[in-house]
């Protein structure tokens, strides 16, 4: 049996799409761990050991490979949003993140559990939402499907009807921090761009 090198632990399609543009080779392989949530940790904290689940869930199956897990959280102020349960209340979330800066955490969890190797890491952007409408955010909201968002919004689509402008990582916003990835793939013996 041909075992995975590099195993994303995600179901996320931004975040398959992401890691191709790094250009590695990988299998997906969605994790099953639940994801916690305690108002006492900070975003970094929170996204950190819900990422550290989601690779040993996977990693435990596949203790050769290097397992990738992510968790990306949107907070403004003390405040996390998670994903929406339904429409109302992705349009209560934008109600709230308009016109403000928030804050976007993705934590990362890379292991190799044979070798007893892991790393994690958290990286933050800013983000900063025009003022928005009633009718705007109906309007967004129409344009995509905000239920598997933290935040309910999506930067890559029609981000520029709701963003004004964003500091730190663009592709962070979107679940996975490619700039960090690039300079920390290399030391787990993943090659960049083999195709």
């Amino acid at each position: 049996m041909n075992l995975p090198q590099f195993i994303l632990a995600s179901s996320s399609p931004r975040r398959l799409e992401l890691l191709r543009e790094l250009d590695v080779d990988f299998e997906v392989l969605p994790s099953d761990a639940s994801e916690l949530h305690n108002e006492h940790l900070t975003a970094g904290e929170t996204s950190q050991i819900n990422a550290y689940r989601k690779a040993r869930a996977v990693a435990k199956k596949f203790p050769d490979a290097l397992v990738m897990g992510a968790d990306t959280l949107v907070y403004l102020d003390t405040k996390l949003f998670g994903k929406p349960t339904n429409h109302e209340d992705a349009y209560r979330m934008l109600k709230q993140l308009q016109g403000q800066t928030h804050q976007v955490v993705t934590g990362v969890c890379l292991m190799q559990l044979r070798c007893h190797r892991q790393k994690v890491f958290a990286e933050s952007t800013e983000v900063k939402f025009r003022v928005l409408t009633t009718q705007e955010i109906k309007n967004y909201l129409d344009r995509i499907n905000p239920l598997d968002k933290a935040g309910g919004y999506a930067i890559q689509e029609n981000g520029d009807k709701i963003i004004e402008n964003i500091s730190g990582s663009y592709s962070n916003v979107m679940g996975l921090p490619l700039e960090r990835l690039k300079e920390e793939l290399p030391h787990w013996e993943v090659p960049l761009g083999v195709h």
